[in-house]
């Protein structure tokens, strides 16, 4: 059974009190300091849990990558392989969290998925609701988990390649939905890629807007209304997803699952992969 995408730092605590088998993964990342989010965990991490990296373990690294962009995705093969190596099977019921805003975490939770993984929640508020929580929390490097095979299922999520984008503009088969903030979106400014705008035909919802104060995603009925007012009544069949390089947009897919309204997919290889293309139209405004 396909579970629901959150679990709040309660429900969480009342699991690892009851003695379930719950993997916990922290995936804290500063793009600004890579080592910052290693560190961090080793400093102060929910008890039990183990650290996944950005670069190193939810990335592609050389020939592995099937898309183009800052953080392009690994081959679900070699990704199945490094979820072995976590000690995870497809058995395996997954909480994962991240110190900055649900961004690494949601990648994480997105690639499982990707894997056919349907016991994997995203930890609701993060960090901060587990130690609002008084949850246990422990220092340390990561722990060694023994090594299992990752059999891949079905994809429950879609990954939408570069290719699909091109050949769905302009058309009612696809809403092209940017996670980045408006004034990358508008190209006001562009501190990171070499060339400003967005796809052509993309609306903007920065990832910030499924969240709370507090980091908690909104109500089901808030992110509702909200999609209804950005893409009309109905209409959230045919969003793709994208950002910067393919992170940030999760967010709004996970804001899509809590809210039961389907999507098309990601493309995860963002605006870093598609500017980089000369041949490609570039809006601004």
């Amino acid at each position: 059974m396909t579970h629901y995408p959150l679990i709040n730092a309660e429900a969480l605590r009342q699991k690892l009190a009851n003695g379930d088998a719950v993997t916990i993964i922290d995936c804290t990342f500063h793009l600004d300091n890579t080592a910052l989010g290693r560190q961090q965990f080793e400093a102060e991490h929910i008890a039990g849990a183990i650290y996944a990296d950005l670069d190193a373990d939810l990335s592609a690294h050389g020939t592995e990558a099937i898309n183009g962009g800052r953080h392009p995705l690994p081959t679900r093969e070699v990704f199945a392989q490094r979820l072995g190596r976590m000690g995870i099977t497809p058995a395996t019921h997954v909480v994962v969290y991240d110190k900055v805003g649900t961004l690494v975490a949601g990648r994480l939770w997105w690639m499982l998925r990707w894997c056919g993984h349907q016991a994997v929640q995203v930890l609701d508020g993060g960090w901060h609701a587990w130690v609002n929580a008084a949850g246990a929390v422990e220092s340390g490097a990561s722990s060694t988990t023994p090594v299992v095979t990752y059999p891949l299922g079905a994809p429950l999520e879609n990954l939408i390649t570069q290719a699909e984008v091109v050949a769905n503009l302009g058309t009612d088969q696809q809403q092209l939905i940017d996670a980045r903030g408006g004034p990358r979106y508008r190209g006001e400014t562009e501190p990171i890629d070499p060339v400003a705008g967005h796809i052509p035909g993309a609306l903007n919802r920065p990832f910030t807007e499924n969240f709370n104060s507090d980091g908690t995603f909104k109500p089901a009925s808030v992110l509702q209304q909200e999609w209804a007012a950005l893409v009309g009544e109905g209409n959230t069949q045919h969003v793709v997803a994208y950002c910067g390089s393919g992170v940030s947009a999760v967010p709004n897919l996970i804001g899509l699952a809590v809210a039961g309204l389907p999507a098309k997919g990601l493309y995860a290889g963002s605006w870093s992969e598609w500017c980089r293309d000369s041949s490609l139209p570039v809006e601004a405004g």
